[in-house]
């Protein structure tokens, strides 16, 4: 194993500098973009973020593409799906997410301490933690209609979205798993096998579904069942490649009693990582809930279930320098080397900005192309132009914050960032939304608006933590800790 906590770009002299292995090839030339920003930590960066990005949307595109399937069974079918889909990740996918960033501490920061036993001990207490949640989430999931019905939604809608939720419980289970061994791979920069264990199950989930839906006849149940048997392929197919590879032979030394002493500590940081990500997506699922009381309810919630679609896929390119910086941050506090982590998180700010810039840019050109793509009512897509300004500043603020989140998590703050979302948000974002929308009479508008309000609080308060933070500090507690751990 390479004793590098640094994404493999480089190894250290014995006063613990930094000395490339070789130059990034962007670094080879143009001086003025090096003056700009670092060429060597971006393109190591670059190399981790692509393969996140894509392993992410792998996922995401998983239970999507059941939805389609679904929706080929009918307008109830595609109803439940859709609904089931969305109770599905905001009680349960989105949660186990969250806890698995406690590994992007507690991993990232052993690794790059060199504690690489800690590491495998941190994951068996991480999958403890996830089997005993994953079983509390099942239950919640069995009672998905009567929840629903008391919702007060539809009741033949209910009843197949719990039926689609019904049969994911098995996938429950091996997503949470999965979803730590991810973190396990990642602190350590090892990330193309996660594209391969991801998308190699995406290639098969497609004709899976075709099989147990279409040729067998199983409907909504098939679906879903290929959504389960999907993560089962790709769980089992990361756990291989930890088992057998030889990479993995001081990080992981097999199953030992004492991860049990570390599921406490992992669950301390784990709660707070998962209300960190669940208030944020559970404010955009709540956002298109209350577009369905402004007037004209069709086309509101349209626009703003299209707008929060719009800005997830946003996010996802996002994700990947979020884990970058995460990785990055935590190895070299682990490594002590705080200019390491302050360049990393300035590097990886403006590889952010460039690329929401990127991605607003296409969509000020091609908005009423892609807004054609969700729906063909000339109303909804002159809508969603007019929304698009707004679109654009969401987009940027939540890139930003994204990368800040991700720096929270590599420094251990995710009880600071849950409470960040948790005031940005629902103090006032939320409020501001309803009062736009419905006092103001804005609408749409008003709502994205009280939205954009949330994002800008939960940056600049980001923003201000980092700015602010001792990084000495930080990796002063980090060495202290070192006698307390296994080594």
């Amino acid at each position: 194993m390479s004793s590098a906590p640094l994404l493999g770009a480089c190894e250290r002299d014995g006063k613990g500098c930094c000395e490339r292995e070789s130059p990034a090839p962007a670094a080879a030339g143009h001086p003025w973009l090096r003056r700009l920003v670092d060429t060597e930590e971006a393109w190591a960066q670059l190399q981790f973020a692509v393969p996140m990005v894509l392993t992410n949307m792998a996922y995401y595109a998983i239970p999507l593409v059941s939805v389609m399937f679904s929706g080929h069974l009918g307008d109830v079918h595609l109803a439940g799906a859709t609904l089931g889909n969305s109770w599905a990740t905001v009680t349960g996918y989105a949660f186990v997410t969250g806890m698995s960033g406690a590994l992007e501490t507690l991993c990232g920061q052993a690794y790059g301490a060199r504690l690489y036993r800690m590491l495998g001990l941190y994951l068996q207490s991480s999958l403890i933690m996830s089997a005993v949640v994953s079983v509390a989430i099942s239950v919640l999931w069995c009672y998905t209609e009567p929840l629903l019905l008391l919702l007060h939604q539809e009741p033949d809608v209910s009843r197949a979205a719990g039926e689609f939720v019904r049969y994911q419980v098995p996938g429950l289970f091996a997503f949470s798993f999965l979803q730590c061994l991810l973190r396990f791979l990642q602190t350590q920069s090892v990330v193309l096998p996660l594209v391969v264990c991801s998308v190699a199950p995406f290639a098969i989930h497609v004709p899976l579904n075709h099989l147990l839906v279409n040729v067998l006849g199983l409907g909504l149940a098939g679906a879903s069942v290929a959504i389960s048997v999907t993560f089962w392929v790709s769980c089992l197919l990361l756990l291989a490649y930890v088992l057998r590879s030889k990479e993995f032979s001081e990080t992981w030394r097999g199953f030992s009693a004492d991860a049990f002493k570390y599921v406490l500590p992992t669950i301390k940081l784990a709660t707070p990582s998962a209300i960190m990500v669940c208030l944020e997506y559970w404010a955009f699922e709540l956002l298109v809930l209350i577009a369905g009381l402004l007037p004209n309810s069709t086309v509101s919630t349209s626009l703003i279930a299209m707008c929060s679609s719009t800005e997830a896929i946003a996010y996802m390119i996002t994700y990947g320098f979020s884990a970058a910086v995460s990785t990055r941050v935590s190895n070299e506090i682990g490594a002590g080397n705080v200019e390491g982590a302050k360049n990393a998180v300035a590097v990886t700010m403006k590889l952010s900005v460039f690329l929401a810039l990127s991605f607003i840019l296409l969509l000020a050109f091609g908005h009423s192309l892609w807004a054609s793509l969700f729906s063909g009512s000339a109303v909804i897509v002159a809508e969603f132009a007019a929304i698009t300004p707004l679109m654009m500043i969401s987009i940027v603020l939540d890139s930003a914050q994204g990368v800040l989140s991700g720096v929270a998590r590599g420094c251990g703050w995710q009880h600071l960032a849950a409470l960040t979302n948790l005031v940005a948000f629902y103090f006032i974002g939320m409020p501001l939304a309803i009062l736009f929308a419905f006092k103001l009479d804005f609408y749409t508008k008003g709502l994205w608006s009280g939205l954009i309000c949330g994002l800008t609080c939960q940056s600049s308060t980001l923003v201000v933590i980092t700015v602010r933070t001792k990084w000495s500090k930080i990796v002063d507690r980090m060495q202290l800790e070192k006698a307390n751990y296994v080594a």
